[in-house]
């Protein structure tokens, strides 16, 4: 396993990754739908500006997972959204690499450094049905709020000592 920080040159990753997790429970949305709604294509389309950052898992040249952080705007906000101090978390455990414990110690990585970096916490949004639920819950993610058929989870960090 090789874990290695997020560039920009990644953005393709991070379109790809943005579709699997759109499409979760079976094919919803295609690469045009994404990139035609700001409110799907700002998960990776800018990545990273500001503060945000993220990582991915790789071995023998295959991504098995990636996992980043972006901080989004009140006036633009993710699905997640909490508040403008507290990034939204996007995880994507790929195809063939699923079930192994491999987004989960990538998620354990991305969560160990941004508490180091003093973020306050990390939201998600996580719909209904969704298996991931269950690891959120596992690393102390808590539900903050609700949307349709999805609640917002919200993971409170402390920085280290």
């Amino acid at each position: 396993m090789s874990i290695r920080q997020l560039k920009e040159f990644d953005r393709p990753l991070l379109r790809e990754a943005t579709l699997a997790n759109m499409n979760w429970c079976g094919p919803r949305f295609s690469f045009a739908d994404l990139d035609r709604s700001d409110e799907l294509a700002h998960y990776y389309a800018d990545f990273p500006t500001g503060n945000d950052f993220g990582m991915l898992d790789e071995t023998g040249g295959n991504v098995r997972a990636v996992a980043w952080l972006v901080f989004f705007s009140a006036e633009h906000p993710g699905y997640g959204f909490v508040e403008e101090i507290i990034p939204e978390l996007s995880i994507t455990t790929f195809d063939g690499f699923r079930g192994r414990g491999i987004g989960a110690r990538l998620l354990r990585e991305l969560i160990a450094a941004a508490s180091e970096r003093g973020i306050p916490g990390i939201s998600l949004s996580v719909e209904d049905g969704n298996r991931a639920r269950s690891l959120y819950s596992r690393l102390g993610f808590q539900v903050v709020g609700r949307s349709g058929d999805s609640d917002t989870m919200l993971l409170r960090l402390q920085r280290p000592e």
